[in-house]
């Protein structure tokens, strides 16, 4: 099972932390190891002093494929949910101005939850319908996002992982965060939506 995330693919997210919009998706990878497991309890990293939370909307890969054509990746995934994709900021921007690899701020073990997967029945068009997802904090909206936003929709995203890697059945895709990220620390609840469904529910410990 692989991890891909997307990074930069809202406009409004891009520009928050001072970065370029892409012409192309920015695409990074986790460990299998990165995976939250379910019930289990989440660590405040002992090497950050500033962890981030990104909400995003997650795929699940159904099927095995390559070289997949746009019009035809909506048929490669068959479960949706509410992510979040937890962020070292402070080590993050120190290999940045270093110009090194962050997969140290990125992909380090559990840094990756998701939430309660809803079951995808794509349309026959493979059109993309809008898809809403928030993120609370203490029971205060921090992170609103709708799918229609997205620089790179699902379809455009998955025929390009699938240019440069095999897609197999079980692979999870994070699709990108919009504006809004923040800091977390040691007791914040943090609760995941699609739409008014709540999906994601955990504490930092």
């Amino acid at each position: 099972m692989k991890i891909f995330c997307v990074g930069r693919n809202y406009v409004a997210h891009a520009k928050e932390l001072g970065n370029e919009v892409p012409e192309e998706p920015v695409i990074f990878m986790k460990p299998k190891s990165a995976l939250l497991q379910p019930n289990t309890p989440f660590y405040y990293p002992e090497f950050t002093n500033e962890l981030h939370y990104e909400a995003e909307l997650v795929l699940r890969v159904s099927k095995n494929g390559k070289y997949i054509q746009e019009k035809h990746a909506f048929r490669y995934y068959n479960g949706i949910t509410l992510g979040i994709d937890f962020t070292a900021r402070d080590i993050q921007d120190t290999l940045k101005k270093k110009g090194l690899p962050w997969e140290k701020a990125k992909s380090w073990d559990n840094s990756a939850a998701v939430g309660k997967w809803v079951e995808w029945k794509p349309e026959l068009t493979g059109k993309v319908p809008e898809t809403l997802f928030s993120l609370s904090k203490n029971k205060t909206v921090v992170q609103e996002g709708n799918s229609q936003h997205m620089i790179f929709n699902f379809n455009r995203i998955i025929s390009h992982i699938s240019q440069y890697f095999s897609l197999n059945i079980g692979d999870l895709i994070f699709t990108g965060t919009p504006a809004g990220v923040g800091e977390c620390v040691v007791g914040d609840e943090l609760e995941g939506y699609l739409g008014t469904d709540k999906l994601l529910e955990l504490v930092i410990r």
